[in-house]
């Protein structure tokens, strides 16, 4: 296809990613953020061999290596002894089997380098304060509309403008999102404030209990610890930044392992933060004419995967891929559409499933699911498996 001028709606991972991929080869990119500046909320994130290959060849590999953690096992575990009922290998079993490695990073660390990669290829390529509102299809190309007024023209327009994207409302309307009765605290605590008897070892553990969870990893090379710990909890507003008192956070997590003592102790009481889980139903279709979304605009995941982030940038290499491969946009988007449908619905499905596993409510049951399902082997032999570079797209 001609490269054609391409608008992104949203700098984050997902439409940071996706414009790297299309500089790359060659396409005009223009990417719009209605942050008044580029940085990223949140901790931890999870990056896997799917995702790995296409940073690496975005050139950032090396760069993840030095401000990551490799882990060197899954482990899952009870929630209050801290019995192992199933782990798998990681690290270099990782790397051995997927050609790649599993990276444990924060993600501002990650945005960072996105950032970086994309004005290198760019200097301009992001456009801060313009919040995307709508889109008008004029004169054989995209009009994106802005809040404050201004509007900007392209031949494709890209929604990676995540979970409340009014790029997906446009094209299929507005759908009330429903609480899955779970709030998710996020924390972070350095290692140096835990106890030597407290740390955990560096590997990806989750700890399951009675209608929770908590998920511990290690960040920046080792020196902060990152805590994901999910609750039923009421419903509060949809926001990573929305804090809560430390003493809530305490009580809900009373009577848990000793580690997880330790890293709420040790974590800055006045950033904690809960966010409220939504579901946001599935949908087939995400592209209209000559526009189309991605990331969390079109397969909002829950995150008991950790492969929300992983997807987003999967769909932005296949679509790079599809663009180059068709000899218009409809027909690109089409094909890019039909080979990301069913496999981010797969892991949409599957993260649905994980919130029942790790929320039983006896130690009996745990250990009775966890023995009739070997986790590693599965997410092995069709998640971190794929290569969005290299499948066939049909």
């Amino acid at each position: 296809m001609t490269k054609r001028k391409i608008v992104i709606a949203g700098a984050g991972i997902g439409g940071l990613a996706t414009a790297c991929c299309l500089l790359e080869r060659g396409f005009d990119v223009d990417v719009y953020e209605q942050a008044p500046m580029l940085s990223e909320v949140g901790a931890g994130i999870q990056i896997s061999a799917n995702a790995m290959h296409v940073l690496r060849y975005l050139g950032l590999g090396d760069a993840i290596l030095r401000v990551g953690v490799q882990p060197k096992a899954y482990v899952f575990r009870l929630h209050d002894t801290g019995e192992v009922v199933q782990a798998f290998a990681l690290s270099e079993e990782h790397q051995r089997q997927h050609g790649a490695p599993y990276i444990q990073l924060h993600r501002a660390d990650l945005h960072d380098l996105l950032v970086a990669k994309a004005r290198e290829l760019k200097a301009d390529v992001v456009r801060l304060n313009h919040k995307a509102v709508g889109f008008t299809e004029r004169d054989g190309s995209i009009e994106l509309r802005f809040a404050h007024g201004a509007s900007a023209r392209g031949d494709l327009l890209i929604g990676a403008d995540g979970l409340k994207s009014a790029i997906r409302a446009q094209l299929f309307g507005n759908v009330q999102p429903t609480y899955t009765g779970d709030g998710v605290w996020r924390i972070t605590a350095p290692t140096e404030r835990l106890p030597p008897a407290s740390r955990l070892d560096q590997v990806m553990s989750v700890f399951m209990g009675p209608g929770g969870h908590a998920v511990c990893y290690y960040l920046r090379s080792g020196g902060l610890l990152n805590f994901g710990g999910t609750v039923e909890a009421p419903v509060s507003e949809e926001s990573w930044t929305l804090k809560f008192p430390w003493e809530n956070l305490k009580a809900d997590f009373a009577g848990w392992h000793p580690a997880i003592q330790a890293i709420i102790d040790a974590a800055d009481h006045n950033e904690c933060y809960r966010w409220s889980l939504h579901n946001r139903p599935p949908i087939r279709t995400w592209s209209k004419g000559c526009v189309t979304i991605l990331g969390d605009a079109a397969h909002p995941t829950l995150p008991y995967l950790a492969q929300g982030a992983a997807m987003a940038i999967e769909d932005g290499a296949v679509l790079t891929r599809a663009l180059e491969q068709e000899h218009s946009i409809p027909e690109a988007l089409d094909l890019y559409q039909r080979n990301r449908v069913d496999r981010t619905a797969r892991v949409v499905e599957q993260s649905n499933a994980n919130q029942k596993l790790f929320h039983l409510h006896s130690a009996q049951e745990i250990r009775q699911k966890f023995a009739k399902r070997d986790e590693g082997s599965d997410r092995n032999s069709w998640l971190y498996s794929y290569n969005p570079l290299t499948v066939e797209l049909k």
